[in-house]
């Protein structure tokens, strides 16, 4: 098995946090992520897992401030399973009707997750690429493998499935093979790609705060839960902030904070700003 990754640079410390690039959509994403991780404080790594789907010049800003990028290859998976998993089949067997995935969603993508359990590091932290960090959050190192925040977004009948968006992990040769083996498994069908697969494999995951993985739309289907100062992680699911899209004036208040962390200019205290309208 390929070790699936090729380091830019060697790690500089035993823990880092994490996300996954496979096109350049998800690189302006990484650096709003990576530049909110920078002001957070943290001391630990900041690694980008890219595919190469990515251009040199859409990774070159993440670079910039001081992520380490990780080319790494999609997994060995099968015919009959990438048919399974190809965006129009998937999508066909399981829509989406809650909000609209972004055309450059590629769901076989997703499962390139699981290359992070092959890193040179002790303890990671997953964040997708379209996650901002608005407070420190460098005790979730301390937390055991698999900690996950459950997938709320609409109402509490939500809290039985988890979110892959922010999850912690133990990287481990031995965890991969085993993953990539019950992955593929003949008739295997995963409706969420990795998140479903990832809720299989550990099914005693630990629940996080929701705070640690807020989905954007409680904006606006469950603003009595909304509370900026215990809010951590802010997760655009589904439509991304830096595109045009339906909800995008009921999500205002929310694509503004990203356009100011994508930026280059100071970032408001969230902590300090108005909660939605209920």
């Amino acid at each position: 098995m390929s070790s699936g990754s090729q380091p830019a640079v060697p790690a500089g410390h035993r823990f880092a946090y994490v996300t996954l690039v496979t096109n350049a959509d998800f690189a302006l994403g990484a650096r709003a992520l990576v530049r909110s991780l920078r002001l957070s404080g943290t001391s630990a790594d900041i690694a980008v897992l890219h595919t190469g789907g990515v251009e040199a010049r859409a990774l070159a800003p993440l670079a910039t401030l001081g992520a380490r990028l990780l080319e790494t290859e999609l997994l060995p998976t099968s015919d009959a399973f990438n048919a399974a998993h190809g965006r129009d089949r998937l999508h066909g067997l399981a829509p989406f009707t809650k909000g609209d995935k972004p055309a450059f969603h590629t769901p076989l993508d997703n499962f390139c997750k699981l290359r992070l359990w092959q890193l040179d590091y002790e303890r990671v932290v997953f964040l997708d690429a379209d996650t901002l960090v608005l407070q420190n959050i460098d005790r979730l190192f301390d937390y055991p493998e698999f900690c996950a925040a459950p997938n709320v977004y609409e109402s509490l009948a939500d809290f039985h499935r988890m979110n892959s968006g922010v999850f912690t992990a133990r990287p481990a040769a031995t965890t991969f093979e085993a993953m990539v083996t019950r992955l593929d498994a003949p008739g295997t069908f995963w409706r969420r790609t990795d998140q479903t697969f990832l809720q299989d494999y550990f099914p005693n995951w630990h629940g996080l705060p929701v705070f640690y993985n807020m989905l954007q739309y409680v904006w606006f289907n469950l603003p009595g839960l909304w509370n900026w100062p215990d809010i951590r992680i802010l997760h655009f699911q589904y439509e991304k902030p830096w595109q045009t899209h339906a909800k995008a004036e009921r999500l205002r208040p929310l694509i503004d904070l990203w356009h100011a962390y994508a930026g280059d200019g100071p970032v408001p205290d969230a902590t300090s700003l108005p909660g939605p309208a209920t």
